[in-house]
Parts: C-alpha cells; structure tokens; sequence
C-alpha cells in the first residue's frame, strides 16, 4: 500500500472510529441539530463524551458548529460539505448489519 493511501486510510478511520462518531453523523444526516436534540438521540453516551466527539469531529472538519449569543445559549451543529459526502457511505454500512440481524 502506497504511504498516501495509509494515510487517506488512516484519516478515515480517524473520522469514524469512536463508538458514538457514526451515530452522531447518522443522527444529523442533513439535519442541522441542538445539542440538547442530539443529546435526547443517544441517551447512552455521557454529557463528557458526547461533548469530545463533536469536538473532534469539528476539528477534522466534519461539522459545523455554531454558537448564538442568546439566554439561555444556543449551539446547533450541522455536517460540513466534507461531513456530507460521508452519508452514502454510512448508509452503506447498513448492508454489512442488516443480514445479522435476521438470525
């Protein structure tokens, strides 16, 4: 394998390695979504954890996040146009599942 393909392998498994990370962009899709929103949708992650991933997430540049200066504070997050293109993908992994669950 070619050190540029290890490391455009290596980006994308730092994209969507992480228990929650798939869930979080499942979750959004094209949705542009609060924080208490995607908090309510996976009850099962931590306040602590859920808050690192979507860090991390921005910092790759998988989403947006915007804060609005209000009372009480409002911050929504939404997939950026790279975030986006991850979805079909995602979709995909649905097929790899699907037929497990049938058993």
């Amino acid at each position: 394998m070619a050190e540029r393909d290890q490391l455009v392998l290596r980006r994308t498994l730092d994209i969507i390695c992480g228990k929650w990370r798939l869930f979080i962009l499942l979750n959004l899709g094209e949705h542009t979504r609060r924080y208490g929103e995607l908090r309510r949708m996976m009850p099962d992650v931590s306040e602590k954890v859920l808050i690192q991933e979507l860090k991390s997430l921005i910092s790759l540049g998988v989403l947006e996040k915007e804060s609005f200066s209000e009372v009480p504070p409002r911050v929504e997050y939404r997939l950026t146009t790279k975030g986006r293109g991850i979805l079909p993908h995602l979709n995909s992994l649905h097929l790899i599942g699907a037929p497990f669950m049938e058993d």
